[in-house]
């Protein structure tokens, strides 16, 4: 059957395909060979990278933040604090308790106003249909495309709004499709405008019905990820599958919400050690 890791990038425009996809790959290896001491080459990672960017956008950043090593130091487990002990009992006794938590911190204020002022690509996608299917197009067919293997799907910022997206529709059309793991890194699906456009394609906003198992990964200090923690926000589907959230540290040097960072945090090096 094989494995298959599929990436899909977030906002913003992006360095040539060839060179992104490069560089996440170098992230995740980086990763295992940092924080788990396991060397894996191009050929076992079976990586292969949705692009979108194109679509938006006229050329590819010919000044992008390049990919660069870290320090062994920087990449560190993230450790639990007193907030995270607030959320973990609020789950035990449930949602509403969640909401009144990001009432008291402004938490889905504060994420709104991100959205409106610093999202434009997302704006887009929202509103011009032919943008929407496009990207959406691009990553079906790569899902498609390999729908005989075990399938990661990685999903980045608003990449992770499209993967939700399709993986929501592929639930609905075609029941041979089964993902194995949904991980989804610096993400704004908890955002409250995002899951509202949600709701107006699907009756309930919940976990794709062909996913087997999702993580969510953010960073505190990740602007866009804001609202950290989706399992408040996603029902379980039939199966039972609920969204699981885990806190990392992004070391990408004060700009927390970058994939290469995501990439290589010990937690995703986990995630992809049982994969591969």
């Amino acid at each position: 059957m094989g494995n298959i890791i599929i990436g899909i990038h977030g906002l913003s425009n992006k360095p040539a395909a060839r060179d992104l996809e490069a560089w996440w790959a170098n992230a995740m290896r980086e990763g295992l060979e940092k924080n788990l001491k396991i060397k894996v080459s191009e050929k076992r990672l079976h990586f292969e990278s949705v692009y979108w960017a194109d679509v938006l956008y006229g050329s590819p950043d010919k000044n992008p933040d390049a990919y660069r090593p870290a320090d062994s130091s920087d990449l560190k487990l993230y450790k639990e604090n007193w907030l995270d002990s607030i959320r973990d009992t609020a789950n035990d006794v449930g949602g509403n308790v969640i909401d009144s938590i990001k009432n008291l911190f402004g938490i889905d204020k504060v994420a709104e106003r991100i959205l409106k002022k610093k999202l434009e690509d997302l704006y887009r996608y929202h509103n011009e249909k032919s943008i929407r299917d496009e990207l959406r197009k691009r990553l079906k067919k790569t899902i498609l495309k390999n729908k005989d293997k075990r399938i990661m799907i990685v999903a980045h910022s608003m990449g992770s709004i499209i993967a939700y997206d399709v993986l929501r529709s592929l639930g609905r059309t075609d029941k041979t499709v089964s993902i194995e793991h949904f991980v989804t890194i610096g993400s704004p699906l908890g955002i409250p405008h995002v899951k509202r456009r949600i709701s107006e394609e699907n009756p309930m906003v919940r976990t794709p019905s062909i996913v087997k198992k999702w993580s969510n990964l953010a960073d505190r200090r990740d602007p866009v990820a804001i609202d950290t923690h989706l399992s408040d926000d996603y029902k379980a589907n039939d199966a039972g599958i609920r969204v699981q959230d885990d806190l990392v540290l992004n070391d990408w040097g004060g700009i927390n919400h970058k994939s290469y960072g995501y990439l290589r945090t010990p937690e995703f090096s986990n995630i992809l050690k049982y994969f591969i």
